[in-house]
Formats: structure tokens, C-alpha cells, sequence
């Protein structure tokens, strides 16, 4: 399975108990997606490339984050096991966070994506205002 078959209803039609399990496959994928393709989830793994950091820092480090949203998105990167949380038996408790191994995997992805978007930032900012120029009742608010 690819994920260029996410959405193929085609594929449904010719084998019905296939289709099925490509559909289920391209949820999990989407759900994934999802998570890492967040703007949180790309900071937080930003911020944790090549350092672990406590819970405050991270929330210091990530500009404009909620400690409810740092904290939903740190369980949920937890949960996928793309970070590590160690408690460190102290008072007050030590909360550390790190990439794991399977973390550290999308880290070059994630980097590139920030690359790419720093590269054409300027192109897409003209391309928005060009847009907006011409069609100003659809603007987005």
C-alpha cells in the first residue's frame, strides 16, 4: 500500500475485503499525519533534535503554546512513541522529554519541511496577497 491509494474508491470496487483494509491503512495514515504534521508537534520535535529539555523550557521555547496544549501534544507524541518521558524521582519532580530512536527518524522530514518553507515563504506570502487582491470577499479572516 501506498499512501497515493488513500482515497482510491476504486479500489473498494474491484475487491471488496482489500479495499477495506486499504481504507483502514490509509485512516491510520491520515490519524499520523495529522499528529506530525501539527504546527506543535513540528516545534516540539524541533526543539528536542539534539537536546532533551524539561517541561518549562519547552514551553518557554515554543512561542505561543498553551501548557494544556504542550502538555496534550506531549502525551500524544509520547503515546506514539516518538518521545520519551522520564520522571525523576525529585521535589519538586524532574519532568525530562527527548527524541527516541523513531522520533529522531522524522526529525530530517521535519527539517526539511522548515527549509522548504523558509525558502518559499516570500513566494507563497506574494502569492496570498495576489490572491487577496483579486478575490478580497474571500479573504481569510
Amino acid at each position: 500500500m501506498s499512501f497515493e491509494n488513500c482515497g482510491h474508491r476504486r479500489v473498494n470496487d474491484v475487491v471488496p475485503l482489500m479495499g477495506s483494509m486499504i481504507h483502514e491503512a490509509c485512516r491510520q495514515v491520515l490519524r499520523i499525519l495529522g499528529l506530525i504534521g501539527s504546527k506543535w508537534s513540528i516545534l516540539i520535535i524541533g526543539q528536542l533534535r539534539d537536546r532533551t529539555l524539561r517541561f518549562g523550557e519547552l514551553h518557554r521555547t515554543v512561542n505561543g503554546i498553551s501548557q494544556r496544549m504542550l502538555t496534550l501534544t506531549l502525551r500524544q507524541l509520547e503515546r506514539d512513541g516518538l518521545l520519551a518521558r522520564t520522571v525523576h524521582p525529585t521535589v519538586p519532580p524532574r519532568v525530562d522529554y527527548t527524541l527516541t530512536g523513531l522520533g529522531a527518524t522524522l526529525l530530517e522530514s521535519v527539517v526539511a519541511l522548515g527549509e522548504w518553507a523558509t525558502t518559499h515563504r516570500q513566494e507563497i506570502n506574494d502569492n496570498r496577497n495576489s490572491y487577496d487582491a483579486t478575490h478580497p470577499t474571500q479573504a481569510p479572516s
